[in-house]
Formats: C-alpha cells, structure tokens, sequence
C-alpha cells in the first residue's frame, strides 16, 4: 500500500465517470477515500468494489463539501490529492506520483497539476484554459478548502508549493455531452456565483487568497477576479469573450471549441451579471419596502395619538367642569353633534319599525323598553381615529385613502346606530351577562375593520402603485 499519499474524491451519480478514475489510479496502489452526495445509482458499489472507504454527506456547495472531505476519513498519509469523479490521471502523471517520494519535497506543502479540459470530447487547448494548473496535491493538515468562495472552489496552503508542467490530469464531464445538462449545470452555478457576488460587494465576503499577478497560479486568478468585480456588468462579459476567443487563439479550438468558448466565456457570465441584477433590485425593493413599512407605522401611531387625545382634550373643553370653554362647546362641538346625529338616526330607524321614541341631547326613550344614555365611549370616537389614522397613513393616493376612511366611518356608525336600535329594545340592565354591550360592539367592529383592511390593502399592492416602485440600482 502506497504510504505517501491517499486520493478523496468527492461523487454524485458517477457511475459513468468513477470506474474510469479508479482504473487510472489502481497501479499508483494508493488509499482511496469517497465522499458521495447521496448517489442513486452503482456509484458507491463501484467505490466499494475498487477497495474504496466510502461515506456519505449531503451536498450543499463544492467548497464544503470538500471541507466537510478533509475532516471525516481518517488519513494515514502525510500527503492527499483532492479530485473530482470527471478526473483522469494520465499514465505520465501517474509515472510521476508512483515515483513520489515525501522525503524529495520536504519544503514543499502543495503541488498543482497541469489540467486539459474537454467539452464534447474535445480538448480546449487556447482561450487561456491550457496550462492551467489546479493545486490538487497537498501536505495533509496543511490545506484547506476555501469557503469564501461558493461556486469556483480551490484550496489553500500555506507554506511553498510547486508546479508539476509535466503529465496532466484529464477533466471531460461525459454528461455534458447533452448540452442540456451542461446548461442546467451552468444555470445553477450561475445563481451560486452571483450571490456570491453581491456579498463581495456587500463587504461579507472575501479573498482568502492574496492577489498577486507574480504569484503562484490561484494568487494570479485572485488578481484577476479583483479586476472583474471591479469592471462593469454587460460590459465585462463581452471582453472576456474577445480576450479569449481573440486574443488568447479560442477560435482555434474548432467548431466545439468555439462553442464552449462562446457558452462559457460569453453566455455564463451575462447570465451571471443578469442574476447580480435582479439580486441587487429584490434587495433594494425589500429594503425600500421595510422603510415604507417604519414610515407606516410611525405616521400611524402619531396620527392615532394625536386623533386619540384631540378628541379627549376637546371633551374636556366641551364638558362642564375642568377646561370648559363655552364658545367651543356651543359652536365647535363636533363631539355632541355626533352624538346627535346618531340618536337622532337611531330614533328614525326605531319610529319606522312602529315604537315610539322620545329623544333628548343625550339620551333615548322607548317607552316600556330601555333608555339608552349615549356616553363619549358609545360614540365610536377611538375606532374612528383608529380608521382614519391608518387611511391617512397607509402609503396608498391621497384620494383612495380618503374614499376608504369615509365609507369605514360611515360603516362604523349605521353599525353603531344598529347596535343603539337593538339595545333600546331588548337590553336589560338587570339581567347579568358573560360579556358587556360596549365589549361584543367592539369584538364584532374590529373583526369587521380587520377584514376590510385585509381586503382593501390586498386590492391596493402598494409595491403595484407607488410612484416609487423603480428599479434602483445599487
């Protein structure tokens, strides 16, 4: 058995990919060590029957998924080579592990491979995708999956690491043959890498790996990716795709090649940029939606406390005793005029259904039955400042809000007048209850108010007619 290194790999339905993979390791005589996402198919029997120690573990992203790897298979090796199930190990790099020896790179703690990548069964030797090395080799306890990154995944070392130029690690997904796949892939990924994005710009994500165009290969694509998140969106995918298809020789790659270049370097990233957008304006409604909710509410327990209270001040000024001001109460008191207005309409509705009614300022007489006393608290004055502080409020045209407190109003009072009617005729004072007039009026007002509101607020989607509802950029 092979005492230097061990292999992880991490899989999902790879039937198709793993037996290839384990055959173009098998002679390097290695431990083998399967992370699987939670496979349907023969892959886990075909890890098991290659000899492979294989466990399992719900996929959220590539970066943890090989964080959760590196910490759950109990390695022996000092060294561990991290590969995908799409990999193959060519026979020359496999002359060069099986010739490795720990000892030969004791100030060394990461080697990157030389990859070639395939798309439909084509290698894609220019548009900048060869060489390409991937650090995919490294001192055991000395690496580790970057997790600021959510879709591009690599690992970090510290320490010094090498570039193996010779024997290649092959990468050819056979999936991706059906182009549709392929696209459903991209898709996802595409949402994975534009949140990802949006939090580097929001400042909560970001580069583990310092930015050095001289450094080793993933500290130049950090560099690289510093100056792309700092180009403009729809801009940048077009020089992307001019950079490799022209500059870095893409349309040499034939027909397939061409392809991927313009699906890849072109078509992903605008998607990319797209879903950056729409992020950023479902961002920016939401917070613009919770600032008109907190302008809502302040505006409405303002204007509540301030009905609220004018109304008492003004039954004090009105009311004999304390702050009593005669000119207000005989030409301002809209208080007793209300309460006019609803005895005065409680008594016609009574005298067309036969009684007889005597009426005073405040008080109503059916002979033989009830005389009701309409007190401040019968006149409905708290559930319409109620109504009209939330009309007014409510960020809907001034003109909606208007005809909504009217007819609420209105509703409320032929409620109360009803209320009056039937307490004149069947009330007894007497006669013990679980629960008062004053508090069943109630119960039954504001579940009718609730249900109006509900209604009225659900017709009128504020995010459907306010002026303010644009896409702002941020």
């Amino acid at each position: 058995m092979n005492t230097s290194f061990s292999f992880i790999i991490l899989t999902y339905n790879e039937e198709m990919h793993l037996p290839r993979l384990l055959n173009s390791i098998a002679r390097l005589n290695a431990p083998v060590y399967i992370l699987d996402s939670g496979s349907t198919d023969n892959t886990v029997a075909i890890g098991e029957q290659f000899g492979a120690e294989v466990l399992c573990n719900p996929f959220d992203n590539h970066p943890r998924q090989w964080h959760y790897a590196l910490g759950c298979f109990d390695i022996k090796t000092p060294w561990i080579i991290c590969l995908d199930a799409d990999h193959v190990v060519t026979p020359e790099l496999a002359e060069i592990l099986l010739n490795f020896r720990d000892e030969d790179y004791s100030d060394t703690n990461g080697i990157y491979f030389n990859r070639k990548n395939f798309f439909k069964g084509q290698w894609i030797k220019h548009g900048g995708y060869y060489p390409f090395y991937l650090l995919k080799m490294f001192r055991y306890g000395h690496g580790f999956s970057d997790l600021n990154e959510n879709m591009d995944h690599h690992f970090v070392v510290d320490g010094k690491t090498q570039l193996w130029k010779t024997g290649h690690l092959l990468e050819e997904n056979l999936k991706e043959n059906n182009i549709s796949f392929w696209i459903n892939k991209h898709n996802r990924y595409s949402d994975l890498l534009a949140h990802e994005e949006v939090e580097r710009m929001q400042k909560i994500r970001w580069q583990t790996v310092k930015p050095r165009f001289w450094g080793a290969p993933d500290e130049r694509t950090a560099w690289l990716k510093a100056i792309w998140w700092q180009l403009p969106r729809y801009v940048r995918p077009m020089i992307y795709f001019f950079y490799r298809f022209i500059i870095r020789l893409g349309f040499m790659d034939g027909k397939n090649g061409i392809i991927f270049h313009f699906l890849q370097g072109f078509w992903f990233r605008l998607v990319v940029d797209i879903k950056i957008e729409e992020i950023m304006v479902h961002a920016r409604s939401t917070n613009r939606n919770w600032r008109i909710a907190l302008t809502f509410a302040f505006k409405f327990v303002l204007l509540f406390a301030l009905f609220y209270y004018f109304n008492l001040g003004m039954l004090s000024l009105t009311s004999h005793g304390g702050h009593y001001n005669a000119f207000i109460a005989n030409h301002l008191n809209y208080i007793q005029g209300l309460r006019d207005v609803l005895i005065n309409s409680t008594a016609w509705l009574l005298r067309g259904l036969g009684h007889t009614v005597l009426t005073n300022h405040h008080q109503l007489l059916v002979p033989g039955r009830s005389t009701l006393v309409l007190a401040y608290s019968c006149l409905g004055l708290g559930i319409s400042s109620f109504l009209s502080a939330f009309a007014l409020a409510y960020p809907a045209k001034l003109a909606t809000r208007l005809w909504f407190m009217l007819v609420a109003i209105v509703t409320v009072q032929l409620l109360n007048v009803i209320r009056f009617a039937l307490l004149a005729l069947y009330w007894n004072s007497h006669t013990g209850s679980f629960i008062d007039h004053h508090t069943l009026f109630n119960i039954i007002i504001y579940i009718a108010i609730a249900t109006a509101i509900y209604f009225w607020t659900k017709h009128y989607d504020v995010t459907k007619h306010t002026a303010k509802n644009r896409p702002v950029y941020l």
